[in-house]
């Protein structure tokens, strides 16, 4: 098991077994904060009552030892781990008490060997994963597990659980499996800002933060003067910024030149005092680089600044590496990308900050920009109605949409059929929301034996009604349920597992939780003003950083997938996709799947994502 995860660890390893209970904790090393064996785990509590496994940071550990220090309690540190820190403030104030103090990402289990429980808990945002259930489905074995990738629990010889068919239907939907489902039977995510209390085969699940009952309890009443507002937000950003630059090792930033790299990058280079190094990728095809953008960034900031171009060649053998690298099925195409800017970084560093996070907190994304208007301007008219309506855009061929376009439009006929698709299911803000982020919106059609599953799983946040009553305000809304889900299943997952697979970590500022609290407290027209989403934080970069340098129309971190597989991936995708294949493995109909390989081939459709979806799982597949 320790094997199987040594990329996410490779300095060091350790392990802490109770042969009489069963029970073995295992830790491999990424040595960041106490390079010495002080920092080694499995560490011990000074009480010996205590055993733990940790991963990730706790950026304020250094304050909770002084508020320790404030109780009373004289602890005799052996030395500065951030580990010793978190082990010792549960050993004497308990789990509640720690975590409620801790600012950072970690998954972490502590055994108590007074009580016989075994606590797992999982960071508020879901920035460190975290999988745990029971092993041996197929087969009725019991023996619980858990884990920061699946891979080391397939690892254990009781792993049989089969591929959960439910899970597989949300992952063609929405392109990962949302927590807390995972691809395997009996296996979940933890969610984000929970602890489970194992024993013997009973498992409490506790929540110790919510971001649920932080848009209930929050006053946007409270930030009325802009001014004051853009300040304070500078402040806990920069607060954030210097905390995650603790490390005992090298450090840099990922910068694509956008508002929140930029902003971060800004902030670190600010207190420093030597220029920081950051990272960009560059590639062949203009609509896809973003290079020429971040250089100019950099050199305006003045960082140690590196880019590294990459043909399609290169990209393409990473694809090999994706099934291992994810564990489960994982369609995001920007996990590509993701992996080769990890790759580049750490050949200096051995952390790297990133500017994730601020479209979700901040209104970035332009499905909160123009997925409202849309929804005003068509909500009135009667569902029968709309339908019609759909139908009759549906009868005028994609190509003649792309006609009447003149180049005017990319890919016009596209466009208008999917709309045409929402005019006829849409009912709501809620389902304009899930048929934006749906793939295979009836994915039914496609997993052989879906309704056979449904009942048999935990709801996730995606669920219909899962915010409902909870927000008014449609775009709110979005950014809520992207909160809840596309956040830590896709972005944090997608840079979790790239960055880790070659032994760097990855730290994301605006996830400090004070700053995700803050931001929901903020009025709607501090984040979303005249069409443009972020606008607070366009006025905190505009004092580091040109506005002429960063306002440009919003680009996705991604790849010319579409025109690659009708191109160089076309054979790997024909192989995997071929009908008599599809049907003998017995998840997918083939049918369907034929149809749209024929109409992307034709250039009559594109459909890369739904394709994408498909092969990823494949690949996945043939890799298990």
């Amino acid at each position: 098991m320790s094997k199987a995860i040594h990329h996410r660890g490779p300095d060091s390893s350790g392990f802490w077994l109770d042969e009489a209970l069963g029970l073995g904790l295992v830790h491999t090393r990424l040595s960041i904060v106490e390079l010495s064996e002080l920092g080694a785990q499995p560490m011990v509590s000074h009480c010996s009552n205590f055993v733990m496994v940790f991963n990730g940071e706790i950026y304020n550990h250094l304050d909770i030892r002084s508020e320790i220090q404030k109780k009373g309690m004289d602890v005799k540190w052996r030395g500065h781990s951030d580990t010793e820190t978190l082990l010792e403030a549960i050993s004497l104030c308990g789990i509640d008490w720690a975590l409620e103090q801790s600012i950072g990402m970690f998954a972490f289990a502590v055994w108590n060997k007074a009580t016989a429980k075994l606590v797992l808990a999982r960071d508020r945002m879901g920035e460190k994963p975290l999988y745990a259930g029971w092993l041996g489905q197929a087969s009725g074995a019991k023996v619980f597990g858990f884990a920061s990738e699946l891979k080391a629990l397939k690892a254990h010889s009781a792993f049989n659980n089969p591929v959960n068919r439910e899970a597989l239907g949300m992952y063609l939907r929405y392109l990962y499996v949302p927590t807390p489902l995972s691809i395997y039977e009996g296996i979940a995510k933890l969610e984000p800002g929970t602890y489970w209390v194992v024993q013997d085969e009973k498992i409490e699940k506790h929540v110790y933060w919510s971001m649920r009952e932080t848009v209930q309890k929050r006053d946007t009443s409270q930030h009325v003067d802009e001014g004051l507002a853009t300040l304070q937000l500078e402040s806990l950003l920069t607060d954030a910024v210097k905390k995650q630059q603790m490390s005992d090792v090298p450090i840099g930033a990922f910068l694509s030149g956008g508002i929140d790299s930029s902003t971060v990058v800004a902030l670190m280079q600010k207190s420093a005092s030597s220029k920081v190094k950051t990272y960009t990728i560059g590639f062949e095809d203009k609509a896809f680089n973003e290079a020429p953008f971040a250089k100019k960034v950099a050199e305006h900031l003045g960082t140690d600044h590196h880019e590294l171009y990459v043909s399609s060649q290169d990209a393409m053998n990473v694809m090999g590496l994706l099934p291992k690298m994810y564990d489960e099925p994982f369609a995001d195409s920007s996990q590509i990308p993701t992996y080769l800017v990890s790759q580049a970084a750490k050949r200096d560093v051995t952390v790297a900050l990133s500017g994730d996070a601020g479209d979700e907190l901040l209104g970035g994304y332009n499905r909160y920009l123009w997925g409202s208007r849309v929804w005003s301007k068509i909500s009135w008219l009667p569902f029968e109605l709309r339908k019609l309506l759909g139908h009759a855009v549906e009868t005028l061929p994609t190509q003649a949409w792309d006609a009447l376009a003149q180049g005017r439009i990319a890919r016009l006929g596209d466009k208008a059929h999917k709309m045409a698709q929402r005019l006829k299911s849409v009912h709501s803000h809620e389902d304009l929301y899930h048929s934006l982020v749906s793939e295979w919106d009836q994915p039914e059609r496609i997993v052989k034996n879906w309704q056979a599953f449904s009942s048999l799983h935990p709801l996730t946040s995606l669920e219909r009604g899962a915010n409902q009553g909870l927000i008014e305000d449609d775009r709110e809304f979005m950014m809520l349920m992207d909160m809840h889900s596309y956040l830590p299943d896709d972005i944090l997952c997608k840079v979790d597992r790239a960055a880790m697979a070659v032994s760097l970590e990855t730290r994301i500022p605006f996830l400090d939780h004070r700053v995700v609290e803050f931001a929901w407290n903020l009025p709607m027209h501090l984040k979303i003003r005249q069409g443009q989403g972020k606008w607070i934080l366009r006025q905190i970069l505009y004092k580091y950083v040109p506005k002429e340098l960063i306002e440009r129309p919003k680009a996705g971190f991604g790849i010319p997938l579409g025109s690659w597989l009708r191109g160089p991936l076309k054979e790997w995708a024909q192989s995997l996709i071929e009908p008599k294949r599809i049907e003998a493995e017995g998840y997918f109909y083939s049918a369907p799947i034929a149809k749209i390989w024929q109409e992307h081939l034709s250039g009559q459709r594109d459909w890369s994502g739904r394709l994408w979806t498909i092969l990823m799982f494949q690949a996945w597949l043939a890799d298990q």
